[in-house]
């Protein structure tokens, strides 16, 4: 049963991600404008991260790519995460949004940045690969073997 949810959820996760890159393409100017101002670049570091999310969220799919993906989503989180706190402080007006988005509020900007969490947890937890019955007893008895 867990292992069902466990690959229900990294499939959920790996469509969210690739959405999320295809729009940082298709509504381009509304995720150039989040990008804190210090930032050099704003087209570029937005296609990136759109690239990056494409690729990460594809990659958790086969096994042999799984980890290293939860580890470079992880590291995606964590690289957004300045974007975020900028709306969140900021609250710009947002212009370009999607027909039928609107602004977002400032209570679900600051919600956003603990949710980052729950996505490094999410990442974390469906691109680890199961542990196998007993494995953790097979490795100590191993180790200790007389």
């Amino acid at each position: 049963m867990l292992r069902k949810l466990k690959t229900a959820l990294r499939w959920l996760l790996a469509l969210v991600m690739v959405s999320a890159g295809v729009l940082h393409f298709v509504a381009e100017p509304m995720f150039t404008q989040i990008v804190p101002p210090q930032l050099p670049w704003p087209r570029m570091l937005v296609w990136v991260s759109g690239a990056f999310e494409i690729v990460l969220g594809l990659a958790l799919l086969p096994p042999g790519s799984r980890r290293l993906a939860g580890f470079g989503l992880v590291a995606l989180f964590i690289a957004v995460f300045p974007a975020n706190l900028y709306m969140a402080i900021v609250n710009p007006p947002l212009h370009h949004l999607p027909a039928g988005v609107a602004q977002p509020s400032s209570l679900a900007l600051w919600l956003r940045l603990p949710f980052q969490l729950v996505l490094i947890a999410w990442a974390l937890w469906v691109s680890t690969p199961p542990k196998r019955p007993g494995s953790a007893v097979q490795a100590r008895d191993r180790l200790f073997r007389r």
